[in-house]
């Protein structure tokens, strides 16, 4: 090749090197743009060598895991024997007592009416129904049911619940949306089970009004066949998300409160409130059921019976629906009302 020709290409070959390299060097408003990878893998490769090395963590605002009433299915608590007080009324049909029992690692509190005799007799766990607990006394709310189940040759036990009267507090008793009561009543079951107490172990059935309506059916769902009957009484809705529309419209004190303010209302965490609700689970009931409710009902609207019974009737469970001409507490209708439940009882407790 010419030697003119050599040093042209030589000296072309010198300043490529020196373009290249400052291209490679230069500012950021000037860096090269570097090819898109040709291949799905190759991508992938590129975009995890972006990436820290580290996992992301957690936000701190996530919501925390709502409970759910399944939690407390098929869990029976253990109680001690029944721990008679002082008398309060004896008549010629029954002795009442004070009385407290330990369960779920708590004192609970309550009233015993004991029948005149030997026995043993047929037991009631007696579910009452929404006091304020600051202003709630032992025994309060089913007095005249206690009196008249003992009349009819009934042990009766009305639990205080947890956080009542002299039972012991629980903490989580407001983030759990009262579950706690349920366990309590069963928790009574136990308590006369242990006890040496003129009671057939074998004859106890669950009878609540109102809020204690609710009650009854969580007991029988968490804890089937434990009981022999259920008496479901003016009781709340079966869903949780109607309660909370009823009644948990003030902040501090309204039902259900505390819970909405973990988990949310039930227009911002509809599962929330369903989990916690008994008509998703009444097919674990085994137990026959009577339900008492006024045409008239001023604070359980009757449409809230007709859909538990319905949802009942659909899961096969033998329940009966008594409708009656009176207002939520019966008044004219009561002793009516008595006396159906202790027709019930005597076929459903022998």
């Amino acid at each position: 090749m010419n030697p003119r020709r050599l040093l042209v290409a030589a000296l072309l070959w010198v300043w490529a090197l020196t373009v290249t390299g400052c291209s490679a060097s230069g500012s950021d408003t000037e860096r090269v743009q570097q090819p898109a990878p040709s291949t799905p893998a190759e991508a992938s490769e590129s975009a995890a060598g972006d990436q820290p090395t580290e996992a992301p963590t957690t936000p701190a605002e996530e919501v925390a895991q709502h409970p759910s009433l399944t939690d407390y299915f098929d869990e029976v608590p253990d109680a001690s024997p029944i721990e008679l007080g002082r008398v309060r009324e004896q008549t010629a049909a029954y002795t009442s007592y004070d009385v407290s029992y330990r369960s779920d690692g708590l004192r609970i509190t309550g009233v015993l009416n004991v029948p005149t005799g030997s026995g043993p007799f047929p037991a009631v766990v007696l579910a009452h129904g929404w006091i304020d607990r600051d202003a709630y006394v032992t025994g309060q709310g089913m007095t005249r049911e206690r009196g008249h189940l003992a009349e009819n040759g009934y042990v009766a036990l009305h639990v205080d619940y947890r956080a009542h009267a002299g039972s012991d507090d629980d903490p989580e008793l407001l983030g759990q949306l009262y579950r706690g009561y349920a366990v309590d009543v069963l928790g009574g079951v136990s308590a006369l089970r242990a006890s040496e107490l003129p009671v057939d172990d074998e004859r106890i059935g669950l009878m609540g009004r109102s809020l204690g309506g609710s009650v009854v059916l969580q007991a029988l769902e968490m804890a089937p066949g434990l009981v022999d009957a259920g008496i479901v009484y003016s009781a709340q809705s079966s869903l949780e998300a109607d309660n909370y529309r009823q009644w948990g419209g003030r902040p501090v004190d309204g039902y259900g409160a505390e819970y909405a303010s973990r988990h949310g209302t039930p227009d911002e965490n509809p599962a929330a409130w369903q989990d916690m609700s008994t008509r998703p689970y009444v097919d674990r009931i085994t137990e026959p059921v009577l339900m008492i409710h006024g045409t008239r009902d001023e604070d359980c609207p009757p449409e809230w019976a007709r859909a538990t019974h319905d949802a009942l009737a659909q899961a096969d469970v033998d329940v009966q629906l008594n409708w009656y001409d009176d207002q939520h507490a019966f008044g004219p209708q009561f002793a009516q009302s008595m006396e159906d439940t202790v027709a019930f009882l005597q076929r459903h407790l022998t």
